[in-house]
């Protein structure tokens, strides 16, 4: 990993990358979101056969294939899965907000309400695992905001079969339905419905750059939660840290993929040194050192800042999407952090903790978008409509100025529409 002096960097060495598709790849998603809309399940199965090497007879996993996982599933993880889904389930509910009314005015009653949204998709990339983590953090949130039906995709392996371990994360999470389709063809299953697969109202969940791409494009036709880039740590720690506990953090991210990016910010050239050190010390017994070492000299860095107030400067230029503050008081910290998708305080807090089992999500902006945007929560499934009550005693008191309002703005029907009825209901 390089050592930089935080002094010494320019603005674009701050800036996280934007992750853009080839025009080849945009041009494959177009043909195969073109596919898929018009020819619906045979073409799930015909890039099931090109892309897993799958011969599919259903698209949906059937309730003995949930029942077998369920058997299959070792109790330890099972019981791994209940308790991380516990604590999800704790977090997320106190993100729930509450409906108002304003009745403070004489005539006039305004509010706000929350619906759930009717249908969501979640799409699970393919792993060893198919990502239980994934189904959870992104199931669990949409079971709590009231969704009506929750409909899960994921790749088949060769076999035509989903790892038991995915199954029973969904169906302890709550998933409706789940779908043997990976890549942009499940998302666009998702966006336009087949025979099997229902259309729905909004697509979640990771992917590579197929699945970003396509999501990009069928937004519009459906909401979608963000586009996710490649994953991301920052470390902020200080010179008491322990360097060992610091590059294993730091490659538990660059061992994601070649363009995940891990970054230690530091005020301290002696942890900075050790660090790097222990980097490569820990890289020959890493089972994915390849990739992670790939990821580390094309995107990882060490900034090295003459205090902690620069290192804070330089977290919130970055805005990472995993921040770790690795310092003796992190919740002293903790209010300059502006620009960050999820925090882990102290020196026993690493990010994997996040990944799997503490509660808080770990669906989180990337490539910088922390500036303005925050992890998937309730209310990313939910939707806000404000109504709106006056009588016609109120409706007279505001009509004229409603219609200077309109005139001015050279809407003349607006001021009829408000004026009429200050002129009685005949």
């Amino acid at each position: 990993m390089r050592i930089l002096d935080f002094d010494a960097l320019e603005p674009k060495d701050f800036l996280n990358r934007d992750i853009q598709a080839e025009a080849d790849v945009s041009a494959a998603v177009d043909a195969i979101l073109q596919e898929v809309r018009e020819q619906g399940d045979a073409a799930l199965r015909s890039f099931a056969r090109r892309f897993d090497g799958a011969e599919l007879d259903a698209l949906e996993v059937s309730e003995k294939e949930f029942d077998d996982a369920m058997e299959t599933v070792s109790p330890y993880f099972l019981e791994t899965l209940k308790e991380a889904s516990e604590n999800i389930r704790h977090f997320h509910e106190q993100q729930r907000q509450s409906d108002f009314v304003l009745t403070d005015r004489p005539g006039i009653v305004m509010g706000q309400r929350w619906t759930p949204i009717e249908t969501v998709g979640v799409c699970v990339p393919r792993s060893p695992e198919a990502f239980p983590s994934t189904i959870l953090m992104n199931v669990i949130p949409a079971k709590i905001a009231g969704v009506g039906r929750i409909v899960l995709v994921t790749p088949p392996g060769k076999d035509g079969s989903i790892r038991p371990e995915a199954l029973a994360a969904a169906r302890l999470a709550g998933a409706d339905a789940v779908f043997k389709a990976g890549g942009a063809q499940a998302v666009a299953a998702l966006a336009y419905g087949t025979e099997s697969v229902p259309r729905v109202d909004k697509i979640v969940g990771p992917g590579g750059v197929f699945v970003a791409t396509a999501k990009r494009k069928v937004f519009g036709q459906v909401d979608i939660d963000m586009i996710a880039g490649p994953s991301e740590i920052l470390v902020l720690a200080d010179g008491k840290s322990n360097p060992r506990w610091i590059a294993a953090d730091l490659l538990s991210q660059a061992e994601h993929d070649v363009l995940a990016s891990a970054v230690l910010v530091t005020d301290c050239r002696t942890l900075a040194e050790a660090v790097q050190a222990e980097v490569e010390a820990q890289l020959e017994t890493l089972p994915r050192r390849d990739v992670a070492r790939r990821s580390l000299e094309d995107n990882g860095k060490i900034i090295v800042a003459d205090n902690l107030e620069k290192a804070v400067e330089a977290v919130n230029r970055i805005a990472p999407e995993h921040l770790e503050l690795c310092v003796d008081d992190p919740f002293a910290l903790l209010p300059q952090i502006q620009n960050a998708g999820s925090v882990f305080l102290g020196r026993s807090t690493p990010e994997a903790l996040g990944d799997y089992f503490a509660g808080p999500n770990h669906t989180l902006p990337t490539s910088g978008t922390a500036r303005f945007s925050s992890p998937l929560g309730v209310d990313d499934f939910r939707k806000r409509s404000s109504f709106l009550y006056y009588d016609q005693a109120a409706l007279c008191g505001a009509a004229d100025r409603i219609a200077d309002f309109a005139r001015r703005e050279g809407l003349e029907g607006h001021a009829r529409s408000a004026l009429i009825r200050k002129q009685g209901r005949s």
